[in-house]
């Protein structure tokens, strides 16, 4: 359920994070402009009006959000297996997985790896605010799902 969540989250977050860039904009060929005897208050500057704000990829910023991803992801492993011991039982997760150590560490290994991969992507396109929206969803809704699992009662067989 948190991962359909989390799903819808993006696809409805991403058309709004398309639209960073200033819509009311003039082309103008500068070699032409000057050839034409514009005014040089026609002609465009090499420094833009309005610097976009752009920022290193591995920046602190980022570097505390996917710690938090990892954290909260490691966390979801810890809360399973407790909630597991009290027995209850998994069903966003197949069994095969989910009683598999290994198999469970990879798995949310691939989602803090998919997360932080999709964010690389948002920052590579320049959708800057959907790179950092990403990981605050993420990481909350892994804690949401974290406290959610460790609030569970211990399930006692009849």
């Amino acid at each position: 359920m948190m991962r359909l969540v989390l799903g819808l989250t993006i696809l409805l977050a991403v058309p709004f994070a398309c639209a960073q860039e200033s819509k009311n904009r003039t082309v103008v060929d500068a070699p032409s402009a000057i050839s034409a005897g514009a005014p040089a208050s026609v002609i465009p500057s090499a420094v833009p009006d309005h610097p976009t704000a752009t920022h290193r990829f591995w920046d602190r910023e980022n570097m505390l959000l996917f710690s938090g991803v990892a954290a909260f992801r490691a966390l979801d492993f810890a809360s399973t297996k407790n909630f597991l011991a009290r027995g209850r039982t998994e069903v966003l997760i197949p069994d095969d997985i989910v009683y598999n150590n290994a198999g469970f560490t990879g798995l949310e290994a691939a989602a803090t790896a998919t997360s932080v991969g999709i964010s690389y992507w948002f920052h590579r396109t320049g959708h800057h605010k959907m790179e950092r929206w990403l990981s605050i969803a993420h990481l909350s809704v892994t804690a949401f799902g974290d406290a959610h699992n460790y609030a569970l009662k211990t399930h006692h067989p009849h």
